[in-house]
């Protein structure tokens, strides 16, 4: 894979060449810090076994060869040489031409709307995911790749959903308890316990940390109405920067601010923007929910104007059916959202009949670590 190496600025950098005529440079601190030797990584974990502060400040690379598919370097004044292969440097490069533009989601991220996903819905039964761990592998790489997956042939029973978490990790505990039950009461103290239709929405957005994935289980659901939807607000973001890239900026930089204090001894509260990018541009959140949104002060008296232009707008394309997916939960039947990216609501249902749900929270590095752990699994059976 590799042409050639080139020591550069008195050792400072390396320049390499690829067969298929690119080039990537990388420092000799970063190669340095992130060595593979055993002296540097534990062979068992892969974790740092020395700090930044071990590293001679002055590192430089003194020698560099092409050996076979790898990379040979030599470092002074440890006096120490290191073996990187090709396929590492190529997979972990950050020579980049160009800078990335704010609002860029990474290639595991497939944006959807209702054209693209309403007859393509992710689903797996719970038996075959439970016992088979392709068909897990499957399921879990469609939450992280859509947000959003359903699960059918799960128990009829109070607490079923817990087998659902317990598939890739642990259920997260508030104070709506284990698990909450979504179902019609006389004076609530959460619209989402009437027959009332919600509006496309994520989450307790006044948590930080924010509650990163939601499950909903239906045990029974015989009402008119009340199916369930979800929205991918990455893609409405996305339409919004390409239609209004001053709202998107302001939604972005700019923090909202939300609240709960429906029930006594809790007093929630949370300071985030509606769009979350990362340091470096990435797409990493949304926060949307009427119902939770405190009076916003962050926002300078010159741009409030234009703020709630473009939270209005953002709220017009989430409520734009040529963004939703929409389907009824039957009794045995669950959905995961990935409550960081994907809002969900709830049509109106009648007061005739019975829709009984429950719901609960989990955290997506749990799934995350179960499907990489899969995977690698897989991988190293193929080899």
């Amino acid at each position: 894979m590799l042409t050639h190496a080139r020591i550069g600025d008195e050792g400072r950098t390396i320049d390499l060449g690829w067969k298929d005529g690119s080039r990537t440079r990388f420092h000799a601190m970063w190669l340095r810090d992130n060595a593979l030797d055993d002296k540097t990584r534990s062979a068992g974990n892969g974790q740092r076994l020395i700090t930044i502060l071990d590293i001679p400040a002055d590192t430089r690379i003194s020698a560099a060869s092409i050996k076979g598919d790898a990379l040979e370097i030599s470092f002074v004044p440890e006096q120490k040489t290191v073996s990187f292969p090709a396929a590492w440097l190529s997979a972990n490069t950050y020579d980049r031409g160009e800078a990335r533009r704010p609002g860029w989601t990474g290639e595991g991220t497939a944006r959807w709307t209702k054209a693209t996903m309403q007859n393509s819905v992710p689903r797996a039964g719970y038996p075959a995911a439970s016992r088979d761990r392709e068909v897990l592998r499957q399921w879990l790489s469609a939450v992280k790749a859509y947000g959003f997956a359903v699960m059918d042939d799960l128990p009829i029973e109070s607490g079923a959903l817990c087998k659902v978490s317990d598939l890739f990790g642990y259920i997260r505990e508030t104070n709506y308890g284990r698990w909450f039950e979504v179902r019609a009461e006389v004076n609530p103290n959460n619209l989402a316990y009437t027959n009332l239709g919600l509006q496309a929405h994520t989450d307790n957005p006044y948590r930080d940390p924010v509650p990163t994935l939601q499950i909903l289980s239906c045990i029974e659901n015989t009402v008119e109405g009340g199916e369930s939807s979800v929205v991918d607000g990455f893609a409405v973001a996305a339409a919004l920067q390409a239609e209004n890239p001053e709202g998107f900026r302001l939604l972005s930089s700019c923090p909202a601010r939300f609240e709960y204090a429906g029930s006594s001894g809790v007093r929630l509260q949370a300071k985030r923007p509606m769009i979350e990018l990362g340091p470096d541009g990435e797409l990493i959140c949304i926060r949307f929910n009427n119902r939770s949104l405190a009076p916003t002060v962050d926002v300078p008296f010159a741009d409030m104007e234009a703020y709630y232009a473009a939270y209005r707008r953002f709220a017009e394309l989430i409520e734009d059916p040529s963004f939703e997916v929409t389907f009824k939960l039957e009794a045995g039947q669950a959905f995961i959202v990935d409550n960081t990216r994907v809002m969900h609501a709830r049509k109106a249902f009648s007061g005739t009949g019975k829709r009984w749900l429950q719901g609960c929270y989990a955290d997506k590095d749990g799934l995350l670590s179960t499907l990489a752990a899969i995977e690698h699994g897989f991988k190293e059976a193929a080899e």
